[in-house]
């Protein structure tokens, strides 16, 4: 198996599936790690498992999503690896939605990737070398009823992590999105006995994640559909 060709990762949005078990893979194949979240205590056991570093983060806010960087950058090293896992939702009938919680949630899913994005391209652009990771959903293909805020940050990252594929790949920064097309598996959501591995476990979607990391720059994949082999497409 192939090392991943990396040292540095920060991992924004942080929390206890898809991005802590990216974390333990990650800080497995002996990358230095880095966790970012609006609630630092959380990720306490996290970070004693992985030895990674933690970092307070409002990532809607540009003047905190700078910082976060430039302590990234002190406390880790310029990040190589840099993964957007955060989203927020705000659900029910379009007539009766709150506005600010919608513009809330299209600020984390999508506002928020493109000042991450912005922030790790200022940094990998002049070593021509990095990987940005930005997870998506369902929600990134398909609009649900009573979604329509996840539906419109999703749709958004996915169009931001095209753009930016399209603009940074030619400059050595491989630029990768993930449908993530099911519910993913964990104490909230666990896999119902009667249908198993109806859920995506988050360990196997972290395996797809290290896998693109590995890839060699002349057949990297930009996009990676990833569902349960019981879902009906």
């Amino acid at each position: 198996m192939a090392s991943i060709p990396y040292r540095t990762a920060l991992i924004v949005g942080a929390g206890p599936g898809i991005s802590a078990s990216v974390a333990r893979g990650l800080a497995a194949a002996g990358l230095k790690v880095g966790l970012a979240a609006r609630n630092v205590e959380k990720l306490a056991p996290l970070a004693a498992e992985t030895g990674a570093d933690r970092f307070a983060i409002d990532a809607a806010d540009p003047a905190a999503v700078a910082h976060l960087f430039e302590e990234a950058d002190a406390r880790l090293g310029i990040p190589d690896v840099v993964l957007y896992n955060a989203s927020a939702r705000a659900h029910g009938p379009i007539a009766e939605l709150d506005l600010e919680a919608v513009r809330k949630a299209v600020e984390i899913s999508a506002f928020g990737g493109f000042l991450v994005v912005q922030q790790a391209a200022r940094r990998m652009i002049p070593h021509g070398n990095g990987a940005i990771l930005l997870t998506g959903a369902s929600a990134s293909i398909k609009g649900y009823p009573h979604s329509v805020a996840f539906a419109m940050g999703k749709f958004a990252l996915r169009g931001l992590a095209q753009s930016v594929a399209r603009e940074l790949g030619p400059k050595g920064i491989h630029v990768a999105h993930f449908v993530i097309d099911g519910g993913v598996r964990g104490p909230r959501h666990p896999d119902s006995p009667d249908r198993p591995d109806s859920t995506l476990h988050p360990d196997a979607i972290a395996q797809t994640y290290l896998e693109v990391l590995r890839q060699p720059r002349s057949a990297w994949s930009f996009e990676v559909d990833m569902r349960p082999w019981v879902e009906t497409f």
